[in-house]
């Protein structure tokens, strides 16, 4: 396979997309003609003063142009999804710097990436040109198994939300109630939900010591700043209303006593931790969409937004197409219940259009756990698309342990995927395979439980 000149070594393709063109095998390949020769640099500033960097090559000539420039867009796209920012630093090359200009600006290829990323942190998203990058600054959180005193742990998703009361280290109470945040627009039915499910917590302890919270959507300085629960609320309402909505329910209720917020994607990643007992999990979540969380070998947080629905994972030309982000190839389409219902009627599996996605899932883990060769091409076609992402994944995150959740990892579709993306691994990536350990999660992380370990976030100092 060929991309703008860059030739593509055979691999094994998805049955179901053979037009696939891992993002690992294209970097790859592109590094491998690129040289050394022209070296590239690339920096992410966040809001809270981080920097994070990234040291490449391009080819530098005029022939070659096309694929430097795919190159360097494709790079700045992942570095912002996986790490956040709203400004961009380009050293090596102005004419790739003019070009990204053009992609990341209000009218261009990634309107969508430089509005949403200015919006996220505040500021005037902009790409700049340097004569040599800033250095790299930030710190990361040591977060979760702080599991002594009186804690409470709180789980915000978009149907139900868990609250789980513990003491040193055991879970004395939990709940799950049913809740409806993405229907409703007056922000005092969250805060009530909230507080609702925190007082009924410490109804069950002595006192309370600290509260962890886990959360859908970005979490900044403990501060929500994007999220699917609350967007529904008018914006000009989140400074007051939305942005401090879980430490100020904590602290109107006990005072002010530690409070920790967190992704949801990197609690999964600290309950991992938990139940593996090893760092450098990184937590893939196939739902709706495609959630992550990391924690890294040091065992902390990073900080970084690992938004991996939108890291693009296809380089074809004909890769899915995501009508939120208006972008190609992105993990949210091969890796969430849409890529299953994508890839159903190429099985030769036809549902009624009229059927919500969840609806058309639950047919084909049904044809799936009767036995249905149909249902097994889609996820072993899925399991294909996962051991060549996953390959991408470790050069972004050198992780240890992969732990995949959520309801398409149900079921035999899931120990397909599984299986199918370990074959990949071991054959392709002999090197990967031999490094990482992939895995479904087991009863020990199932009692850990999300708001468990949401418990154990916050850190209690005498």
């Amino acid at each position: 396979m060929e991309k703008y000149g860059i030739h593509i070594p055979d691999y094994r393709l998805p049955k179901l997309d053979e037009g696939f063109l891992p993002i690992a095998l294209f970097n790859r390949s592109f590094l491998e003609s690129a040289g050394s020769d022209h070296p590239l640099g690339i920096a992410i500033e966040t809001a809270d003063g981080r920097i994070e960097t990234m040291h490449t090559f391009i080819h530098g000539s005029e022939k070659m142009f096309d694929a430097d420039c795919y190159y360097a867009e494709r790079a700045v796209k992942t570095l912002l999804w996986m790490k956040g920012g709203f400004r961009v630093y380009i050293c090596g090359s102005r004419v790739v710097y003019e070009r990204l200009k053009t992609i990341y600006a209000p009218e261009g290829e990634r309107a969508f990436d430089y509005e949403f990323m200015g919006t996220t942190y505040g500021e005037q998203f902009e790409i700049v040109y340097v004569d040599e990058l800033p250095k790299e600054k930030g710190d990361r959180k040591q977060l979760g198994g702080h599991m002594e005193g009186c804690r409470i742990g709180f789980d915000a998703g978009g149907s139900d939300r868990k609250v789980s009361a513990v003491i040193n280290g055991e879970s004395v109470f939990s709940e799950e109630t049913v809740w409806h945040p993405k229907t409703n627009a007056d922000p005092a039915y969250h805060y009530e939900g909230i507080t609702d499910a925190l007082r009924t917590a410490a109804s069950h302890m002595p006192r309370v010591d600290a509260v962890g919270v886990s959360t859908a959507g970005i979490v900044i300085n403990n501060r929500i700043m994007q999220a699917s629960l609350f967007n529904i609320i008018p914006r000009e309402l989140w400074e007051d209303h939305v942005h401090d909505i879980y430490t100020r329910a904590v602290h109107d209720l006990f005072g002010n006593i530690p409070v920790e917020i967190a992704n949801d994607g990197d609690v999964s990643a600290v309950a991992g931790v938990m139940s593996i007992g090893e760092p450098g999990v990184l937590g893939i979540a196939m739902g709706t969409s495609e959630a992550g969380g990391f924690v890294d070998g040091d065992g902390c947080i990073t900080g970084w937004l690992n938004e991996i629905a939108f890291i693009p994972v296809d380089c074809s030309s004909d890769a899915s197409w995501d009508e939120w982000s208006g972008d190609i190839g992105c993990g949210v389409k091969y890796f969430s219940q849409d890529s299953v219902n994508k890839l159903a009627p190429r099985a030769g599996i036809v549902v009624d259009e009229d059927l919500t996605p969840a609806e058309k899932l639950k047919i084909v883990q049904t044809l799936m756990e009767e036995g249905d060769a149909r249902a097994a091409e889609v996820y072993e076609s899925i399991g294909v698309y996962l051991g060549h992402s996953l390959q991408f994944y470790y050069d972004l995150y050198e992780m240890s342990h992969v732990l995949l959740l959520g309801r398409v990892m149900s079921g035999k579709g899931g120990d397909l995927i599984l299986k199918t993306a370990k074959d990949v691994m071991k054959n392709e990536y002999p090197e990967l395979a031999s490094k990482v350990n992939v895995q479904l999660p087991d009863e020990k992380f199932r009692r850990v439980g999300q708001s468990a370990a949401a418990a154990g976030l916050p850190e209690v100092k005498s």
